[in-house]
Parts: C-alpha cells; sequence; structure tokens
C-alpha cells in the first residue's frame, strides 16, 4: 500500500514544514487546506522574523501574525502610524525599525503609551530624527527591554542616556555607535556613578562605543567600576582613549572580546597594560593602531594567551612579532594579518609550524609572501578561511 505525503498526520506536516525558509513556508500554506492548517501551527514559525511594508491597511495583516506565534516584526518602510503595529501585536517581543528614517519622536510617543511587557528587543539604528525624547518613553514603558540598538541615533545626548540608567535595568546590549554627543558623563549614568538620579544598566553585557569621538579614559574608569557583568566592549575609533586607560579595563574578568580597531592613540604600552592584568580574553582586534609593533605581539604570548581571535590588520608587526608570539598561542583559531607589510614567508612559515589550530587568516595586502609561505599555511589541518586580497603571484608562482 502506498503512503502519500497527504496521509501524514498535521504534526509531522508541520515538523517538515518549519525546516523550510520563510517564503517557502508561506507557499505551502496555499497548497491545500490540509497543508495551510498545518503550515499555520505555531512551531513552523518559531523565530521567524516577519519583514513588512507597512503602506496601507490591511485588517488580516497581524491576525494572521499572531496565529502563527509571530512575535518578531522588521517594518522595512514605515508609511502608517507606528501604533498600528504595537496595537496589533500586544505581544510583540523584537521589533526592529532601522533604517525608518521617518520616525519621530511623536510618532514613536504615539506608540508606546502604555507598558509593553513584551517587548525585549528594539532597534532605531539610522532613525536620524529620534532623540532623548524618545528615550524618556522607552524607559517608562518598556521595562523588561533586553537589547537596544541607537546606532546612527546622532541626536541622543548624555540626557537620553540618563534616563536609560533610571528606566532600563534590565537592558544586556546598548549599541551607540556613531552618537556624536555622548560623553564620559553619560556613560558614568550607565555605569550607576550617579546612583542620586539612576540606578544605572549594570546588566549590561554588550556595549557598542564605536566612533564616540568625545569619550576619554575617563569613560573606561566608568566601565570598570560600574559594569562587572560585561563581556563584549567595541570601542572602535575612539580617538579620545588611550594607553593609560587600557589600566582600568584591564582587570574586568567578565570581559572576554575587545575591540580597539583604529583607536589611534592605543600603542605598545597600551598592549602591555591589557597583558599584565587578569583578563581572560578570548578576542581582542587593534587592527589599524599604527602605534602597535611587535613588543604588543611579545606581551599578548605573555599575558593574552588565551586568545582565539586576533586582529592586527595594518599594524607595524614583521617576523619577529610573530616568532615571540606563536609558541604561546595555542588556542588561537582565527588571525588577521592584512596589509601587514613586513611580514614575510617567514612569519608563515612559524605561523604554519606552531598555530595548528587556526581556522581562519587573513593575508590582504600582505604583498612580501610568496608561493613557498602560502603552500605552509595551506597545509595547516583545521583551516577553513584563507584571504588573499591583494596579493598576487606571478604566473610562474600561482599554485595549480
Amino acid at each position: 500500500m502506498e503512503t502519500h505525503i497527504s496521509c501524514l498526520f498535521p504534526e509531522i506536516l508541520a515538523m517538515i514544514f518549519s525546516y523550510l525558509d520563510v517564503r517557502d513556508k508561506g507557499r505551502v500554506a496555499q497548497v491545500c487546506v490540509t497543508w495551510r492548517d498545518a503550515s499555520y501551527h505555531k512551531s513552523v514559525w518559531r523565530g521567524v522574523e516577519a519583514k513588512l511594508h507597512l503602506r496601507r491597511a490591511n485588517p488580516s495583516l497581524f491576525p494572521s501574525l499572531q496565529a502563527r506565534g509571530i512575535r518578531r516584526v522588521q517594518i522595512l518602510s514605515l508609511r502608517r502610524s507606528l501604533s498600528y503595529v504595537i496595537q496589533g501585536m500586544p505581544n510583540i517581543e523584537s521589533l526592529n525599525l532601522s533604517g525608518c528614517y521617518n520616525l519621530t519622536d511623536n510618532g514613536l510617543g504615539h506608540a508606546f503609551v502604555q507598558e509593553i511587557p513584551s517587548l525585549r528587543v528594539l532597534n532605531l539604528s539610522l532613525c536620524k530624527q529620534i532623540t532623548d525624547s524618545s528615550l524618556g518613553r522607552i524607559a517608562q514603558y518598556l521595562k523588561n527591554l533586553e537589547v537596544l540598538e541607537l546606532g546612527g541615533c546622532s541626536n541622543i545626548t548624555n540626557t537620553g542616556l540618563l534616563l536609560i540608567a533610571w528606566g532600563l535595568h534590565r537592558l544586556k546590549s546598548l549599541n551607540l555607535r556613531s552618537c556624536r554627543h555622548v560623553s564620559d558623563v553619560g556613560i558614568g549614568h550607565l555605569a550607576g556613578m550617579t546612583r542620586s538620579a539612576a540606578e544605572g544598566c549594570l546588566s549590561l553585557e554588550h556595549l557598542t562605543l564605536q566612533d564616540c569621538q568625545k569619550l576619554t579614559d575617563l569613560s573606561l574608569k566608568h566601565v570598570s567600576k560600574g559594569l562587572h557583568k560585561l563581556k563584549v566592549l567595541n570601542l572602535s575609533f575612539c580617538g579620545g582613549i588611550s594607553d593609560a586607560g587600557m589600566i582600568h579595563l584591564s582587570h574586568m574578568t567578565s570581559l572576554w572580546s575587545l575591540n580597539l580597531r583604529s583607536c589611534d592613540n592605543i600603542s605598545d604600552t597600551g598592549a602591555m597594560h591589557l597583558a599584565m592584568g587578569t583578563l581572560r580574553l578570548s578576542g581582542l582586534d587593534v587592527s589599524f593602531c599604527d602605534k602597535i609593533g611587535d613588543q604588543s605581539l611579545a606581551y599578548i604570548a605573555q599575558g593574552l594567551f588565551r586568545l582565539k581571535s586576533l586582529s592586527l590588520c595594518s599594524c607595524h608587526v614583521s617576523d619577529d612579532g610573530i616568532n615571540r608570539m606563536v609558541r604561546q598561542m595555542h588556542e588561537l583559531r582565527t588571525l588577521n594579518i592584512g596589509q601587514c607589510v613586513r611580514i614575510t614567508d617567514k612569519g608563515l612559515e612559524l605561523i604554519a609550524d606552531h598555530l595548528t589550530q587556526l581556522v581562519g587568516i587573513d593575508l590582504y595586502g600582505c604583498t612580501k609572501i610568496t608561493k613557498r609561505g602560502l603552500e605552509r599555511i595551506t597545509q595547516l589541518p583545521c583551516l577553513k578561511v584563507l584571504n588573499l586580497g591583494l596579493w598576487e603571484m606571478t604566473e610562474g608562482e600561482k599554485v595549480r
């Protein structure tokens, strides 16, 4: 007796449909009534984010999303009131408004008029009209928020961070990329340095301060004193921090990823401070820090030997620095040394001999390497990613 797919129990169909991508999940719902009913099982749509263009009224939209258990929404274009979304999905968990340039404080204010306890993730990246006024609403009504993305919201000031520190005590991840008005005072609010006004966001685990040009080493002092649960800190392009600030970070034992990319005032001395502390870093990025040299690699090998990822792109390191580092870095999985133009085949041979657990290596723009060094690298047993980029060989050198 032949068994047809139409004979399967709805639960089995739902299990099969759960492996399809979002577009195909919608297509199977149009095949027949049985498939439609199975495809509306909430397990099929678990974790799916609905991507919506809100252009005109659609009375069936939100009931349909709720029936499928969808609680994560990204708004691709917003031509209707945001309150239309909030009212239609009272149990929403994640709201992504990234790039909705026409969203204003007024529009957000009309949407957030009462507590929304289910909302955990809010992304307002590049919503450039949003100001501290909106952060006041968010702090008042979104008390359970755990992730807040404000990258590119250039009108946010220290006052907005005070409001966040006052109301969002469960916040675990905060992105303030290119919030140009934020200074040490605002970071102090987040770290609980102004307890009389705000308790602070002391549960923060991920903090992105990329391109916040007003920050100095004082911000790092605040972070080290107040944010003891911090795991990931991104300070890339923060030109105001220096080697002295690394002293404050060097004893943050919970920190496992530190990004100092293009921090122009970080040098070998800063690397020394990090290595001499009690850090247990898994990832470190000092790419484009042009004061980082071979001595930094010696310090890293001495005190940061647990690193699994190290980025040194465009740093002034050479084969000598590689030689001083590789024998201690047995756990290293990813090494980015693109545009390190002083590295030659000798450096690659040292890497191949000692960094045997390497999974990925970036050699983009390493103009002094040849086929000989490359052949040694490609023999690494775990290697999966090899980026060569600008590196060129002559026709006679090309690997067959």
